[in-house]
């Protein structure tokens, strides 16, 4: 009974790792790659900036990283997004990659026609070019 004890203890150490290993992973993948968020962001140009604070269909993302949501000046925001940033949302990497995964789902009612970035490393990615550009 105390080698079957023992071949538990490891078993369970074994499973335990299994489970924590993808966890490990992941943190590194979360960083994103800017140079290939910059290629991601190709999809975004057509209504937003990153180079200067000049609106287009979409409002400009200069210094995103840490903006209070619907703060950019002289961008008309639909209601649900004037909303969020009246109740204090602030865009910081999480709020993005949720944002970015569904943005109708996010903020329901708010006008981005886009439907979202359907593969986690590239929203990683898309937010580590953001991050590199809100750091300039």
């Amino acid at each position: 009974m105390h080698i079957a004890f023992k071949n538990l203890i490891g078993l369970a150490l074994l499973s335990g790792f299994a489970l924590i290993q993808p966890a490990l992973i992941q943190p590194a993948h979360a960083e994103g790659d800017a140079e290939k968020g910059k290629k991601v962001f190709a999809k975004c140009m057509a209504c937003h900036t990153i180079e200067e604070k000049k609106n287009r269909v979409g409002p400009h993302l200069v210094n995103i990283i840490g903006r209070k949501t619907a703060t950019a000046e002289g961008f008309k925001y639909s209601p649900a997004m004037s909303k969020a940033g009246e109740e204090g949302m602030v865009w910081d990497e999480e709020t993005l990659r949720s944002y970015l995964a569904a943005p109708k789902q996010f903020i329901p009612g708010n006008k981005m026609i886009f439907a979202g970035l359907k593969k986690p490393e590239d929203i990683s990615d898309l937010i580590a070019y953001l991050r590199s550009k809100s750091a300039e």
